[in-house]
């Protein structure tokens, strides 16, 4: 089956503790990118709650194919016809007290047909920052791509973004997904530059959507979500603030340059 090309958009967030509020403004965000011909529309990790400690999000756990955010989910996939791409919600995990940071993927017939738990989990201490996500959260085991009709697409999670041998497994794809939270100290060092290497490594598009500014936990988190194309080059971003990045995906622009550069078939290892 031919690949089809697609708009594809990201949905910028500042999510707080209210799961219906951010459920709210993710819906009128998706309505704003499908107004503009979004086709496949991707949220960013913890999209339906940040709150003040880590335990918030735990409370929050749904099980896997039962809950109000999956059903929100599979509603508003329906309701748009598009593939809705939930960066990430908290499933509930194994063991008690612990979640799985999941990203679930909807067909436009509101069906869940993917999920991944984010596999790498972010440890960081600088100062008087510091994140433990082994804490709270319970590491995932499977890489994990889906085919659709717009190209095949690699999952992942914010701190997954440093470990190009995951993307490196699932190669070739069409379309990379970095859903993030990633914080503002991390995030000005090194996002961009990372991003941009994952899409030029495997001559694919690359859709990163963070959460992006200061949550009403005080926390503060990157933004600058961002369409990047096979050649490393910015179709569209923003930088803070809730909003709808969007760009085109042309399987074309993919064949000509692993055409051109055909560094996936010179792969050695």
């Amino acid at each position: 089956m031919s690949k089809q090309n697609c708009r594809i958009a990201a949905i910028q967030m500042v999510s707080g503790p209210r799961v219906g509020d951010n459920l709210a403004t993710a819906g009128r965000l998706i309505e704003d990118a499908v107004a503009q011909g979004a086709q496949l529309v991707v949220l960013p990790e913890y999209f339906p709650i940040i709150g003040a400690v880590d335990a918030d999000r735990v409370r929050a756990c749904e099980p896997h194919g039962n809950g109000p955010i999956q059903a929100w989910l599979a509603e508003t996939a329906q309701r748009h016809n598009v593939w809705l791409f939930a960066g990430s919600l908290p499933l509930v995990a194994s063991v008690p007290d612990k979640m799985r940071n999941s990203s679930l993927v909807y067909n436009p017939a509101g069906e869940c047909v993917a999920r991944y738990d984010k596999i790498h989990l972010f440890g960081f201490r600088k100062g008087a920052e510091a994140y433990d996500e082994a804490a709270f959260i319970e590491a995932g085991e499977q890489v994990v791509a889906v085919d659709t009709p717009y190209g095949r697409v690699a999952l992942s999670i914010c701190y997954d973004l440093r470990f190009p041998e995951l993307y490196r497994s699932l190669a070739p794809v069409d379309l990379i997904l970095v859903p993030a939270a990633f914080t503002e100290t991390t995030g000005r060092a090194h996002w961009e530059i990372l991003l941009r290497a994952r899409a030029i490594e495997n001559q694919c598009y690359l859709l990163a959507v963070g959460q992006g500014g200061k949550h009403e936990s005080g926390r503060l988190t990157h933004g600058n979500s961002m369409i990047v194309d096979p050649w490393g080059e910015i179709l569209d971003r923003k930088l803070k603030g809730p909003g709808v990045v969007i760009a085109d995906l042309d399987h074309q622009r993919i064949a000509e340059i692993r055409e051109s550069l055909p560094a996936l078939a010179h792969r050695k290892l």
